[in-house]
């Protein structure tokens, strides 16, 4: 969406909620600390996968403050060896912190990974899960998930991470150029971020999974 719409953001909170997924609405990015505060209690065990959005929202430094037991894959000096115990251990964190690549106004969450440590625990082991997106993340349907990952996420995400992709130096999935293409077409760089393609629709666990949408434009 590249327009705040409240009735598209209303809307796709209604379909979440029926999906068992509970939303939230903030205004603004500094709105979103607060309320993170209401849905974590100090000392709880908690996690996150990459985001900029986190990272835009100050929720990073909220997660590194103290307050909590951070399981922390990037501190210095730590090993790959070690890296790999963080993400097993993620699957017990009382809460587990990320974004979606793209929510649909049906009530989807549309998510794509490399490495599939988010993906994996959007899905199961944490006790909750907390997607933080601004109101850009929001998407018609999967169709327009595919292309969002593919135009406006997947991208500049290979740039930030130093990846050797095709959609690093040209801007947009290689599949692109194919018009019967599938989902899950792309190129075959071992520096690949788009291996496994999830959509999370009506979940058993009520309100396990929370979505806090921002009024602004976050992330990739």
């Amino acid at each position: 969406m590249d327009v705040l719409d409240m009735k598209i953001v209303e809307k796709t909170m209604e379909n979440l909620r029926k999906n068992n997924i509970k939303p939230f609405f903030v205004e603004k990015k500094e709105d979103v600390l607060p309320l993170i505060r209401t849905l974590v209690n100090e000392g709880d065990t908690v996690s996150n996968g990459g985001s900029v959005t986190l990272k835009e929202c100050g929720v990073m430094d909220e997660l590194k403050s103290g307050r909590y037991n951070y399981l922390d894959r990037s501190r210095e000096g730590i090993t790959r060896e070690e890296v790999e115990d963080v993400y097993r251990e993620t699957y017990k964190a009382d809460v587990y912190f990320a974004s979606s690549n793209a929510v649909t106004e049906s009530g989807y969450l549309y998510n794509v990974d490399g490495n599939s440590n988010r993906v994996s625990a959007i899905l199961y082991g944490p006790k909750s899960v907390v997607l933080v997106c601004g109101y850009n993340k929001i998407v018609k349907n999967i169709e327009e998930a595919e292309l969002r990952v593919k135009q406006k996420a997947a991208p500049p995400n290979t740039v930030r991470l130093n990846c050797d992709t095709y959609c690093a130096k040209a801007g947009e999935c290689v599949s692109l150029k194919n018009s019967d293409r599938e989902m899950c077409d792309g190129c075959h760089s071992p520096a690949r971020i788009c291996c496994n393609f999830v959509i999370s629709a009506w979940q058993r666990h009520i309100d396990r999974i929370k979505v806090i949408f921002v009024g602004e434009k976050l992330g990739y």
